[in-house]
């Protein structure tokens, strides 16, 4: 059973993330320090500059020799099964939408590992529970972070193509060469005739133009060039430079720290404290909590899987909203508000959650 001095280890992990919360909260709210647009510029250098060098920090220490890959694979196939469930619900129902489906996969899938995760399945499953938890975290990573900036990064440019080949359309009586004719004969003009053409950007260039943009986001290939550094240096058995290490270090510590303070501002701009609802604050704690181990306990009886992994990977697929995930979705501009109420809100109730989860499969054990 959890000790209450475990209880305490993880509290004393979250709670700084919540100060950097409140303070983000009061420098709008109560001194009146920031305005909006600062909001935007402090989470785009959270996404683009802090969270790739956290990502390649934390990739690069994990020995990618140790890992268990039957683990990993079934996290893979719990992540595909909720793809391909979420991709047949917004193509074939008529009320699947792709934007809600890119919203419905973060909300199953990317949780919170290494705040909440580590500690409180080390205090549960010892060392194995803590070391499957951080391995679940460089598959999400690696793969599922990828296949959401590509989402969004496609929802977002297939707009704007279409904005820009949205053009009006005048035929000859809206034509007038002479700028004097054109002044005295803006009367006789015929505004029925001005019509709208709009566009479909094709597949091909559209894609050319999504990976063209992804291949400039450190984000996509920050976990690819940690695990490569991971792989060399666990193989050949020597460590990095502490020059460069340093240099890493001094960015990739930040990113908890400001991914919160800047939530605690977009939470200040906001009229209300949940601002997306509480149906659809009910709604993210479902898929999280219920739909993302589902789907987990879909891939472990996949292969096969018993015993206390099957425990851990049910009760890791449990964990609080990812904070990046709030990033991205205010980066790209999807559904910020229900994010950020799914990583502060989800956060604050995952802890009695998950003693429940682990409670349960212990008294069955």
């Amino acid at each position: 059973m959890i000790a209450w001095e475990d209880i305490y280890k993880i509290v004393v992990a979250m709670v700084p993330f919540y100060a950097a919360l409140a303070l983000g909260y009061g420098s709008i709210r109560w001194w009146h320090m920031f305005k909006p647009d600062h909001f935007d510029a402090i989470n785009r250098f959270n996404c683009y500059f802090i969270m790739p060098f956290f990502t390649f920090e934390f990739t690069a220490h994990v020995n990618p020799y140790k890992m268990n890959y039957l683990f990993l694979a079934a996290d893979v196939i719990a992540e595909v099964f909720v793809g391909i469930v979420l991709a047949l619900w917004a193509n074939l129902s008529s009320k699947g939408k792709y934007d809600w489906s890119v919203t419905c996969f973060s909300l199953s899938s990317l949780n919170n590992t290494l705040v909440v995760g580590v500690p409180l399945l080390k205090a549960m499953y010892d060392q194995m529970g803590a070391d499957l938890v951080i391995q679940s975290s460089v598959i999400q990573s690696l793969f599922w972070f990828p296949a959401l900036l590509f989402m969004l990064e496609f929802r977002r440019t297939r707009r704007e193509t279409s904005a820009i080949s949205t053009a009006p359309v005048l035929d000859d009586r809206q034509v007038n060469l002479s700028s004097i004719e054109m002044g005295r004969n803006d009367d006789i003009v015929d505004e029925s005739t001005n019509s709208i053409v709009s566009n479909t950007p094709s597949f091909l260039p559209l894609m050319k133009t999504v990976w063209s943009k992804l291949a400039k986001n450190p984000n996509s290939y920050a976990c690819f060039l940690g695990i490569i550094w991971a792989l060399i240096a666990y193989r050949w058995h020597f460590q990095m430079p502490s020059i460069l290490e340093g240099s890493i270090l001094i960015m990739s510590r930040a990113g908890g720290a400001v991914a919160m303070f800047s939530m605690g501002l977009f939470m200040a701009l906001q009229e209300k404290v949940i601002s997306c609802g509480v149906r659809l604050t009910l709604l993210g704690m479902v898929l999280r909590f219920v739909g993302g181990p589902i789907s987990m306990a879909i891939g472990c009886f996949a292969l096969g899987l018993r015993g206390d992994i099957v425990r851990v990977a049910i009760i890791q697929a449990a964990l609080p909203q990812s904070i990046a995930s709030f990033v991205f979705a205010q980066e790209y501009g999807l559904h910020s508000e229900l994010l950020s109420t799914a990583v502060i809100f989800g956060t604050m109730i995952s802890l009695p959650l998950l003693i429940g989860y682990y409670t349960i499969f212990d008294s069955i054990h």
